[in-house]
């Protein structure tokens, strides 16, 4: 088993025990740990079924209840009115990869807005020698004038 796996036993009065540490949990002891990259997996301490995506939904439902709305009413009644049929087959093969490609572009969208800031701030430092390439992109850089200089839209009225 992976190291990062946190191993934790589901006893019958809900308790949940982490087997590493040797101390009962909470959920939010659970949360925590998932949100700093571990992975769990939660074993019912009578039977040792596998009972971790109950341990999940239940972290889930809970951050709903806390901040007093998880998904759409609309959406919801389309998960109550179809269960297991589609919605299961959904969330299995394309809500978990449709949140991880939403992830990787917003992380690659916030490290091009970035990129394009630390390129404005620079431009205007820029040997005007070297700036003779930029021309077409004149207009976009002067959004990016140096503090205390005015762009040159305001210098060429």
């Amino acid at each position: 088993m992976d190291q990062n796996t946190l191993n934790l036993k589901k006893y019958t009065n809900r308790r949940l025990y982490d087997t590493e540490k040797s101390i009962y949990v909470t959920l939010d002891y659970v949360t925590d740990a998932i949100r700093q990259g571990r992975q769990i997996r939660v074993t019912d301490a009578k039977t040792g079924e596998d009972v971790t995506p109950a341990i999940l939904t239940q972290i889930v439902m809970e951050e709903a209840r806390k901040k007093k709305f998880l998904l759409p009413p609309p959406l919801l009644y389309l998960i109550i009115q179809h269960g297991e049929n589609v919605l299961a087959d959904f969330f299995e093969k394309y809500l978990e990869q449709t949140i991880r490609n939403y992830l990787l572009f917003r992380g690659m969208a916030d490290d091009q807005f970035k990129k394009w800031l630390d390129f404005g701030e620079n431009y205007t430092r820029m040997n005007p020698q070297d700036m003779a390439g930029l021309s077409p992109f004149r207009s976009l850089l002067n959004l990016f004038p140096a503090s205390g200089q005015k762009n040159q839209k305001e210098d060429n009225p």
